[in-house]
């Protein structure tokens, strides 16, 4: 769940505080409000597919993220093959997300911060990117981070886990 200090400064200062305590390099983005990272990446001058987005999955009661670029589509059976064929891996509903994670605005979170499992599994096509826009926890903020300093800070694998 998140901590009540990503609740107090708000989800943008949770995530960034959380990057600073990572030693993570990122450059805050503010654009008009988007509900889809597509849409963000759009407002914020950025095309899709530099631009990533984070999902959270669960199974047994256990959230985990995925992370992927915000022009693909998550193939669960591909997420499932590499985390050691997890048979009862699903999308978490919004109700799911709105009630253990509400720090962070629904539809906007992101790949890293308090409160939030590590990213899992990275997909392999943001790490062809030097930088990524990636979800600030609101729809108003985004940041632009080095995809491998999400798999650095999560232990995330890398493997290709969008629909082809």
């Amino acid at each position: 769940m998140a901590s009540e200090t990503a609740q107090e400064g708000g989800p943008l200062r949770a995530v960034t505080s959380f990057l600073d305590e990572h030693d993570v390099a990122y450059e805050v983005v503010e654009h008009e409000k988007q509900f889809t990272a597509a849409g963000e990446a759009a407002a914020a001058g950025i095309e899709p597919h530099d631009a990533s987005k984070a999902l959270l999955v669960r199974e047994d009661g256990e959230y985990l993220l995925a992370v992927i670029p915000a022009s693909r589509r998550l193939d669960l059976k591909k997420l499932r093959a590499a985390l050691e064929e997890r048979p009862t891996l699903r999308l978490a509903t919004e109700d799911e997300i709105a009630t253990d994670f509400p720090a962070f605005e629904l539809g906007a979170v992101p790949p890293v911060g308090p409160g939030l499992p590590s990213a899992e599994v990275v997909d392999e096509a943001l790490l062809g990117h030097d930088r990524v826009l990636c979800n600030a926890g609101d729809h108003t903020h985004s940041v632009l981070v080095d995809p491998n300093e999400i798999v650095r800070v999560g232990g995330s694998r890398v493997s290709d886990i969008c629909e082809d």
